[in-house]
Parts: structure tokens; C-alpha cells; sequence
């Protein structure tokens, strides 16, 4: 048997929900968890109950976003070398740029 969970609430966790995504959508969901610095299921539960996703800027995601950047970047030459853009691209380029404008915001307060 599993030890007792609680959240920082001191709230006892003992429910499971579970669903199925594709592995696109499996793709997308780990990368904006990397990009938040949160586990997957403090970040997953924050967006089903429509709370704000504040992302504290740490090494961390400081390496998530730039290993992404570097990612973003190489499918980037790829599309100046004749490819097409496709939308996860664009999604993770938007995304990126969000969590680094807030970071720069915040830590220049």
C-alpha cells in the first residue's frame, strides 16, 4: 500500500481520474508542465479548476525553456531548408514567448 498523499492544503488525496490522450496531446502536456515548473499533477488539477498557472522562474524551467528554444530552433532551419510549419510548432513558440515575457517581467520587480 501506497503512503498517504496530502497536498499543501493538508488535504488528503485518495481520488484517481484518469483519461486518454494521443501522443500528440501527450507531447503537449509534458511540455507546458516542463515549461511550468510544476509536477503534472499540480498543473493538470490548476487548469481543470481554472486557476491561474504562475510559473516561478528556476533553473529548472530555466533549462526547460531553453532546451525548447533549441528545439523550436532547429525546426525552425529545417523550415528555411524547404519544410512546413505546423501548428505544434507555432503552439510552442507562443508559449515560450508567454512564460519568458512573464519571467522578465517578474524578476525585473
Amino acid at each position: 500500500m501506497s503512503a498517504k498523499n496530502c497536498d499543501t492544503h493538508n488535504r488528503f488525496r485518495d481520488k484517481t481520474i484518469a483519461f486518454r490522450v494521443s501522443s500528440e496531446e501527450d507531447k503537449q502536456i509534458n511540455t507546458v508542465v516542463e515549461l511550468s515548473g510544476m509536477t503534472k499533477q499540480d498543473y493538470i488539477t490548476s487548469k481543470l479548476l481554472d486557476r491561474t498557472i504562475y510559473v516561478k522562474g528556476n533553473c529548472k524551467v530555466h533549462r526547460a525553456v531553453y532546451d525548447k528554444l533549441n528545439e523550436v530552433l532547429a525546426e525552425l532551419q529545417r523550415i528555411e531548408n524547404g519544410g512546413t510549419v505546423d501548428d505544434e510548432l507555432m503552439a510552442n513558440v507562443k508559449l515560450i514567448a508567454e512564460i519568458i515575457d512573464n519571467l522578465y517581467i517578474k524578476s525585473a520587480i
